[in-house]
């Protein structure tokens, strides 16, 4: 649910309920059952790349559990299912299907995803699951921006146009003839400097939100301090 939480504005956050079973929660545990689905597919020598059919497949499973993300999400706040399993499992959801997609791809095709690629791009999403987790426990929020929204569309396209380069280079006519390969590449190109820009984007708002929080922090202990002080200087009657 991505990703991806940036901006500058504070929220409430839904309060979490206690009932861990529930179907949203299932359908964030499917995307994780997804991984190694998605793993054993790409690495294994069970599915044939003959006419495509190991690359269709792995598409297929990438696409339907990026579409998780967004399901699971809606059906939690529309039926008030939001539960603290479910907001712990959500992102570490995101980030290890992200995670394992590009780095299965660096073995998978590397001529279009090389290995630093899949290390900014990874080490973006380690980056921000850090600052949300100082930023949760100084009891403030950080709203997910349109540059990480945009960053998960683009996200979808790149690792599937990059399974799909694996056996084709132009796709079949019943498929619109698109090009693979420029689309792979240009994707993959557009991911790595999505990534760096929402980076810096989520950096600099998690910044400014924690230079404020210090700032408030310190007003508050001065006021106390000159309230200390005033009461010390009254004379005894």
């Amino acid at each position: 649910m991505d990703d991806n939480q940036l901006g500058s504005g504070e929220t409430a956050a839904p309060r979490p309920s206690p009932l861990f079973v529930n179907l949203p929660n299932y359908i964030t545990l499917t995307r994780i059952l997804s991984i190694p689905v998605l793993i054993w597919i790409l690495s294994s020598s069970h599915f044939s790349s003959t006419n495509g059919e190991r690359e269709l497949l792995a598409s297929a499973v990438f696409i339907a559990a990026s579409l998780t993300d967004a399901i699971d999400g809606y059906l939690a706040r529309k039926r008030a299912q939001v539960t603290t399993i479910g907001m712990l499992l959500d992102p570490v959801a995101d980030k290890l299907l992200i995670a394992a997609a590009f780095i299965t791809l660096v073995q998978f095709n590397p001529r279009t995803v090389p290995a630093w690629m899949a290390v900014i791009i990874i080490g973006r999403e380690f980056l921000v699951s850090g600052l949300r987790s100082i930023a949760a426990s100084e009891g403030f929020t950080i709203e997910a921006s349109d540059l990480g929204k945009l960053k998960m569309v683009v996200q979808i396209v790149s690792v599937v146009a990059a399974i799909i380069d694996h056996h084709w280079t132009r796709l079949p006519w019943y498929f619109l003839g698109l090009p693979v390969h420029p689309i792979a590449l240009a994707s993959i190109w557009i991911m790595v400097g999505l990534s760096l820009v929402s980076a810096v984007d989520y950096f600099v708002a998690f910044w400014n939100k924690i230079n404020r929080h210090a700032e408030k922090r310190r007003r508050r202990r001065s006021f106390v301090l000159s309230r200390r002080r005033k009461r010390n200087d009254v004379p005894a009657v």
